[in-house]
Parts: structure tokens; sequence; C-alpha cells
């Protein structure tokens, strides 16, 4: 069931949700968290089929913000709120309300939301694209114990990483690191298989992809061990190389879909890493709405202490090896000035 609401208000929209759950015949709510949807009018189809797959797992109230842009000074003066309220099959298993914010009222997103979020039930906000660089100082973030953002989304999606490091704040996470679970469980189980003592690792993947970074800066901050990033066609992750004391152990992908894990002394083992839906990634955030605090560490091990495939250091990295290198003749001079004391 589907109603249309124009120039309406938060009030008129709970009527609706009432009203509409009276007509399928479903007066109870038996949705476990509000899940808030940022989006715009380009992304939002894909955002909320996303959702509605998720809901299937975990019921929820969907509360889809699209924030429309007014073309003249006069449109942009007047507030102006349309909604449209899902109830039913056309909501999956949950209530979806589509909220399109006119002028003013995009300034104020949180008043429209506050009043529609389910009582005494958890908040999840998802930023499918253009999320801000402090999401958790955010409106619409503070309102939540969970923010998902994208970084694969963004424009430079590296920098994206190093933003998110500075702004982290416990409840934050972004599908860039869901994306590589699989790969995380494998590579761990992999190295319970055969105790050993990691040396080096390798992370190969393509470019601009910030799951190959987040990978790379798991692995360098779990085993505390130097790890190149290497550059390959894709798609996404393609293969990660650990240098151990019992040999190379090696999780190759080069087709988005089966892997190969090969160990010395074992014999290669087909592996399922297929690339995941948005909404499987969706749903597993929303499994867990606790903060994730090894993405934490990981996140802030930082882009810049990983090595390029070809030897050579990132630029953040560049500068501090000249700044370090300026400084020796410096502590040298002090140093031998206070020997002679």
């Amino acid at each position: 069931m589907k109603i249309d609401l124009t120039e309406t208000t938060s009030s008129k929209i709970n009527k609706a949700l009432v009203q509409g759950r009276r007509a399928v015949g479903t007066p109870a709510i038996g949705m476990v968290l509000t899940l808030v949807i940022v989006t715009d009018e380009e992304n939002a189809y894909d955002a909320l089929k996303a959702a509605n797959d998720a809901s299937r797992e975990h019921p929820s109230r969907t509360l889809v913000v699209i924030k429309r842009v007014s073309r003249s000074p006069r449109d942009r003066a007047k507030a102006r709120l349309d909604a449209e309220v899902r109830v039913g099959t056309d909501a999956g298993t949950g209530e979806t309300v589509i909220l399109r914010l006119y002028g003013d009222v995009i300034d104020h997103a949180q008043s429209v939301v506050l009043p529609l979020l389910l009582p005494d039930a958890p908040v999840v906000v998802w930023w499918a694209v253009n999320a801000p660089a402090a999401p958790a100082q955010d409106p619409l973030g503070a309102l939540a114990q969970r923010r998902v953002t994208d970084a694969y989304a963004a424009e430079q999606p590296i920098h994206e990483l190093s933003t998110r490091a500075e702004t982290y704040t416990p409840g934050d996470t972004d599908l860039s690191w869901t994306r590589i679970t699989p790969w995380r469980s494998m590579l761990a189980a992999a190295l319970d298989q055969a105790p050993c003592t990691v040396t080096s690792a390798e992370v190969e993947g393509e470019e601009f992809n910030p799951s190959c970074e987040l990978l790379a800066m798991w692995l360098a901050d779990r085993l505390d061990v130097p790890v190149t990033r290497k550059v390959s066609g894709g798609p996404g992750l393609t293969a990660v190389r650990m240098e151990s004391s019992s040999g190379a152990i090696v999780l190759d992908r080069p087709d988005g879909s089966l892997a190969t894990l090969s160990m010395r002394g074992q014999p290669d083992r087909a592996v399922a890493l297929k690339r995941r839906d948005t909404s499987e990634l969706l749903a597993e955030e929303l499994r867990r709405l606790d903060p994730d605090e090894i993405y934490a560490s990981a996140l802030k091990f930082g882009v810049d202490r990983l090595s390029h495939g070809n030897g050579e250091l990132p630029a953040a990295e560049e500068k501090a090896a000249a700044e370090s290198s300026a400084a020796k003749p410096a502590a040298k001079k002090a140093a031998k000035k206070a020997a002679a004391k």
C-alpha cells in the first residue's frame, strides 16, 4: 500500500503510517530498528532496494531522506516536505517513508526525522552517497547508535579513509570494511591451520579501492609486519600473499568470484569469495550495533604507512622521512653538546 502526501508534516506522516498498518491488517509494530538512508534522487532506487532486501533479516522502519536542490531563490526560501508512505508488500517486511525535502527544511532534516523514529529502538544512519566528513557530528548522525558510510562512493576514496580516521567516533563504520569480512575470515583461518610467524605481506587489488587499503592496514596492524600495496586490474581485491616462517600463504581471486588458497605442504583449495551485493553488506552491518574496535584500530593505522609495490613511499611518508633526515644532524649536535657538559 502506498500513500502520497504533499506539503505535509511529520505528524501527518505518522497518522498515515497508522492508517496504512490498519488497512493491510497489521496494526502492531514488529520492527527492530529505524534505518535512516540519506541519498539523492539518482541513487535513491538502488539504496531503497538494498534496504528492502536487508529488511527480510532485520524488519525495520526505513526513512529515506532525499534533499532536493531548489533552482530559484524563491524555491530555496520556501520550506516544503513531500512524503510517500509504503506499508505491506510495498515495503519489504517493515515500513518505508520516502521524505523529499525542499528549501530551508533541507538544513533541518533531523527535525523531520526525529518524530518518525521508532520508540526505544536503535537508530542506524546510512549515507549511500555524499557522506559528511564527521558523521557523528552531523545532525542526523547524532541521532544514531550506528553510522554507516561508503568510502568507495566518494570522489577520492583513499583520501576519504584518512578523513574517516581523523573524525572517527565509536559507532562509525564503512561498507568498504564490510566488503573484506570474508577475506579477513579466510586469512585468519589459514593462520590458525598453520601456526607460524608472518614476516611480511602483500595486498593486490584495483587502484583507488578503499577495501584494499583497509585490508592492508588490518594486516599491518594485527600482525605488526610491513605490508605492500600493489595495484592490479581488479575486479576489487585480487590477491593476498603472506610470507611466513613455514612458507608463503597465498589467497588468489582473479575473477571476483572463486579464490584459491595455497599453503606449503597442503593441496590448493578452492574458496568461494564472491563480490557481495549492497543488501548483503547492509544486512551484515545491521547485525552488529556496538562499536567495531578492530575497524577503528585498522583505520587509524594510516594509509600513509603502507608501502607501494614499486618500493616508493607515499607522499606523506616521504615528507616524514625527509623531516626525520633533516632532524638527525641537529640531534647529533645537541647530543655532543650535552656530552661535553
